[in-house]
């Protein structure tokens, strides 16, 4: 972060067609954050093949995942990000299940401190699923003290067939005002650092139930 003029964004996109609804959501995002000057660096890892955790905690002493693929290259970028959006097709009421492993070791394997880099999950379906999925997502920000943005509705999109998405206006409109917030939230973040500072932190506490 040392040395960065601008405002960072990662985004990961867990569909496997690059041009799909998902990365209709996407762009409408992005031309967002080019207006307000902010950097992003897109991951389209859907059509990747990405293993899920085996539980090795290599990473523990590592300091990132065993498997040496994607899932590291984003967790650099992330470090040095001050805000992550993670985009998705939904499966059976869920995310796409690469776009999970990635996350399960993303999250699990990166020990650098996530507090108050913001997150947003977006999910892009033909019809229904999309509350549950978009919970889903939102476990990994609320795991890691990393304060969720909203929009003005949940945020999700509509579309079956590739770029069908564009048709839906009102879709379109909570990923613009999602994107406007996240830039608003991180600037906010970003001064609240400087004049006031971080939260402060405790050691973590670990409780075990046994039964």
């Amino acid at each position: 972060m040392k040395g960065r003029k601008n405002m960072k964004v990662v985004i990961i996109n867990g569909s496997p067609r690059p041009n799909g609804n998902t990365s209709v959501a996407i762009n409408e995002m992005t031309r967002v954050f080019d207006k307000n000057k902010v950097d992003y660096e897109i991951f389209q890892i859907g059509n990747k093949n990405i293993r899920g955790c085996v539980a090795c905690n290599a990473c523990m002493n590592l300091g990132k995942c065993a498997f040496n693929d994607v899932v590291n290259e984003i967790a650099a970028e992330f470090k040095d990000a001050d805000g992550l959006i993670v985009a998705t097709p939904v499966y059976y009421a869920s995310a796409n299940a690469t776009l999970v492993a990635c996350l399960d070791r993303l999250f699990y394997s990166s020990k650098f401190d996530k507090t108050m880099k913001v997150g947003a999950s977006v999910v892009c379906a033909r019809r229904g699923g999309l509350s549950a999925a978009y919970d889903q997502l939102n476990k990994y920000f609320s795991i890691s003290s990393m304060p969720i943005v909203s929009s003005n509705y949940w945020n999700s999109i509509h579309g079956r067939m590739p770029g069908e998405a564009v048709g839906d206006l009102e879709g379109l409109q909570t990923m613009r005002i999602l994107a406007e917030n996240m830039v608003f939230l991180m600037q906010c973040i970003n001064l609240g650092k400087k004049q006031i500072g971080m939260p402060e932190r405790e050691q973590k506490t670990f409780t075990h139930f046994i039964r």
